[in-house]
């Protein structure tokens, strides 16, 4: 250690370094030098030794010197304590003078010695003198006439001759990092990489083993997996007799590239290759993470010359751990901990290229992950045309309703202009496993002209080919290559290594048979919200919902019912016998009523000649059930107190479904939710329909009915009334969706218009409908559970709204002790790695 203010390290097996002080690239270099691999000599400067150089403290440089001989050549990287948060370029041949020139011209020649002192000029240029890289444009060759031009050029733009000294060279070098680290724009671009404000470097002096000389001399790169699956391969890239290093290209199993030849086995290189081979094996093992090797040969001699953690895509990062952990170097535990996940969701759709040219036309929420490519749609109807003609098709909407639905599942992907995360195009679209894109901005929708316009003045009509990019957000011209979905073993086996430690259990938001299939592939525990209005806008059921609408009386309404009551119980049979033995809880009717008619002039005429009514008798009631804010009118409990037949009619249907699956030896109990509510007394009166239909169903069957009555707490009141709701329930699910948007006071479906403004300002932290507020929302969360528990200790707790897949959520509801979380079938992995990975973070606090 330096004696002065300059914290410093000649690195060995047994220096005071840490990943915490010094960073991870020095903390790996000792970890290679505790392996006996041969790296060459390093020096470690500390986070506050380079923070005491970014404020002019040279002080012990001759002595950082002293540590490496006179001729030696230096190099500097970065080492931050994470490899994601970047940091400075690194800087070549550090020492490199017109005296040392003329050395390497007599040993390696006059065009490698050219070579390395142009490279090192260019870099001090850009990177410590801030000079533009364009002035060295002239330069096409390296040879001593192209060195000659290129110190001219340094010389005429600084006016100064080009440094000859080692340690004015080293001591700018080192200053120039230092404040680059503390400049604004890093400090902005790492912290958006997830680093904490105060994140500190620190820098690595280590001597220049060059890979040029006389035998076998070259650099280069080696791992032991493919960075796209994670399968075992050997990878690299070899240059020989370079200092440039190429673009990373495809090798075989047994060889690495060695410019246009290969390097096999049975070359006579097989003994360095059997080393690097046998390095990256020892790393892998004793480093417990799959490494990926720098080296450089120089006259046959081999020397590793840094070690980092092999990049990775998420189809990768999953086989990675779960392989180690098999292979007993990491614990399972370990293993979940490693997968980030976000990165499951890549795995679940199709996704573009990252390397993919990207034409971008605008952008919106990405508000369900993963990629399509389609032509261009404006309706339904037209989604569904295209589908039957086979025709990949993205569906074009200023906002989707539950009449858009069967053109959502024809269709490949949708995009609209109004909504936020939670609004119906973005909950569906999760649902069904949809990419989506919503709340675009930058893009005029002229849907009766069924044309977009850009911002630029590009125009596209219906049939152009676009693709969404439901991850991102951004809307793209034309076709960009995919990368295709990745549910390998190792993703099934790390889902199942994640039931071994949850506390929570997570369940599926699931509609329809095929939305309990995705669940079940995904291992979901349950259903934990069946939203039932979704089944009654097929078209042989939506005139039969219209009939029961304009209904006189109560009578006319339950005759009109019957027809729906083998429909509906036709559904929850589907549902029991695809869930088997695993819970199912049913949400009774939600939406206003006026959402099942129509709102066009056309449609109202269809209507009323269907129904066999006077077209003014039509327009008259569509116009006598409208609401100025239907989401706070008439709708959920409001409707199965005040119209009872519909939800009679829906638990008659649950009620006899149990009875036929249980002749298939199914035992089903399930979870009757009521929605909206806001007081006990809904809960009363609704909790005395349904045990009065229970009831009748168990005297007509001789068959015994057991279920559970639960409450959707998503009014702000429920939850401060949860103490009196509690009495008559037996769980309590927090729909969060609607209680975020009654706490807030926002439209779910308005809110992307500006939210994004909003988190950029600091207003909100994050989007409330994408991540849970704890301090917010979470409190009259956490206030309702307290309540309910006072009543009743046992209750069951859960969320169902879409912030039960969000993983900090999850974190949220674990802390709250919750029983489980509910999502979209398409989010259950992403839910289960992130309710494992709190249980294993909490096991260690």
């Amino acid at each position: 250690m330096g004696q002065g203010e300059l914290d410093y390290e000649l690195i060995t097996p047994s220096a005071r370094i840490a990943t915490a002080t010094h960073g991870g690239r020095a903390k790996c270099l000792q970890r290679l030098l505790r392996l006996d691999l041969p790296v060459p000599k390093t020096v470690a400067i500390s986070f506050s030794g380079v923070h005491s150089i970014a404020a002019g403290n040279f002080e012990d440089l001759p002595e950082i010197l002293s540590n490496f001989n006179n001729n030696d050549l230096l190099c500097v990287r970065p080492s931050s304590e994470s490899l994601d948060w970047g940091g400075p370029s690194a800087i070549m041949n550090i020492g490199m003078n017109n005296l040392r020139y003329e050395e390497l011209k007599q040993k390696l020649g006059a065009d490698a010695a050219s070579s390395i002192y142009i490279n090192f000029v260019q870099a001090y240029s850009l990177h410590v003198a801030r000079l533009d890289p364009d002035i060295f444009n002239p330069v096409e060759t390296q040879n001593s006439a192209a060195l000659a031009k290129v110190l001219e050029i340094y010389e005429n733009e600084t006016e100064h001759e080009f440094p000859q000294d080692i340690t004015k060279q080293l001591s700018e070098i080192l200053r120039s990092m230092a404040r680059t680290w503390e400049s604004t724009t890093a400090r902005l671009l790492r912290q958006a990489k997830g680093a904490p404000l105060d994140a500190g470097l620190g820098l690595v002096i280590q001597v220049m083993a060059f890979g040029l000389g006389e035998g076998e001399c070259g650099t280069g790169t080696l791992q032991l997996i493919d960075e796209n699956d994670g399968k075992p391969k050997i990878k690299g890239r070899y240059k020989e007799q370079s200092q440039i290093r190429p673009e990373k290209s495809s090798v075989g199993a047994l060889y690495l590239t060695k410019d246009d030849r290969g390097w096999s086995l049975e070359d006579n290189n097989e003994e360095i290759f059997r080393q690097l081979v046998e390095f990256a094996t020892i790393m892998r093992l004793k480093l417990r993470e799959e490494m990926q090797i720098e080296f450089s040969i120089q006259n046959g001699i081999l020397n590793i010359l840094d070690g980092v953690r092999t990049p990775r895509r998420s189809q990768a990062a999953v086989r990675v751990a779960v392989s180690l952990a098999e292979d007993g170097i990491i614990s399972r535990n370990e293993a979940i901990m490693r997968v980030e996940p976000r990165a499951i969701s890549e795995l679940l759709h199709r996704q573009i290229d990252p390397d993919a040219d990207r034409d971008v036309l605008g952008s919106g929420v990405a508000a369900s992950p993963g990629a399509a490519t389609g032509k261009i749609v404006f309706s339904a109807e037209a989604a569904q045309s295209h589908a039957s003609r086979g025709i990949d098709c993205i569906l074009v909407r200023r906002e989707t309703s539950p009449e858009d639905v069967r053109g959502m599942h024809a269709a490949v992907g949708v995009v609209t202009e109004r909504g936020g995360i939670t609004s119906h195009a973005a909950v569906i679209g999760r649902g069904i496993g949809l990419p989506c894109v919503v709340g675009v901005k930058d893009i005029r929708f002229q849907i009766k002209r069924k044309s977009l316009i850009c911002n630029n003045g590009r125009q596209l009509k219906e049939g152009d080919e676009i693709t969404i990019d439901g991850t991102s957000g951004d809307i793209l011209f034309g076709s960009p290559k995919m990368v295709e979905a990745a549910l390998d073993d190792a993703f099934q086996t790390l889902l199942e290594w994640t039931d071994e430690v949850s506390d929570m259990t997570v369940r599926a938001n699931a509609d329809t048979p095929q939305d309990a299939l995705t669940a079940r592939k995904f291992n979901a525990q349950g259903i934990g919200l069946c939203r039932t209005e979704h089944m009654f806008f097929e078209s042989d059921r939506l005139t039969v919902m219209r009939e029961m609408i304009f209904a006189k009386s109560a009578e006319d309404r339950r005759l009109v019912l019957e027809r729906l009551l083998p429909m509906q119980r036709k559904d929850f049979i589907e549902l029991f016998e695809i869930m088997k033995d695993l819970p199912v809880c049913i949400r009774l009717f939600d939406p206003p009523l006026h959402e099942f008619l129509p709102s066009d002039r056309e449609g109202m005429h269809d209507l009323a000649e269907a129904l066999g009514l006077p077209l003014s008798d039509v327009v008259r009631r569509v116009e006598t059930m409208g609401e100025y804010n239907p989401m706070l009118g008439m709708r959920g409990v409001r409707l199965g107190v005040t119209v009872p037949e519909i939800y009679e009619m829906q638990a008659r249907a649950i009620f006899e479904a149990i009875v036929q699956v249980s002749k298939e030896g199914i035992s089903v109990v399930p979870e009757i939710m009521i929605p909206l509510v806001s007081a006990k007394r809904e809960v009363e009166l609704v909790k005395k329909r349904v045990a009065s239909v229970a009831s009748q169903v168990e005297l007509e069957t001789s068959a015994e009915v057991n279920y559970k009555l639960g409450v959707m707490v998503e009014t702000p009141r429920a939850a401060l009334r949860a103490s009196d709701i509690a009495m008559n329930s037996e769980f309590l699910s927090f729909g969060t969706n609607d209680l975020t948007q009654m706490a807030y006071g926002l439209s779910r479906d308005d809110a992307g218009k500006f939210m994004s403004q909003y988190v950029q300002q600091g207003v909100f932290q994050e989007d409330p409908f994408h991540i849970l507020d704890p301090e917010g929302v979470g409190e009259l969360v956490k206030l309702g559970a307290d309540r309910a528990r006072s009543i009743k200790p046992n209750i069951t707790l859960s969320i169902c709204g879409e912030h039960g897949g969000n993983p900090e959520s999850i974190a949220f509801c674990h802390q709250l002790g919750f029983h489980y979380v509910s999502c979209s079938p398409y989010r259950v992995p992403v839910a289960k790695l992130a309710a494992a990975q709190v249980a294993i973070s909490t096991q260690i606090s």
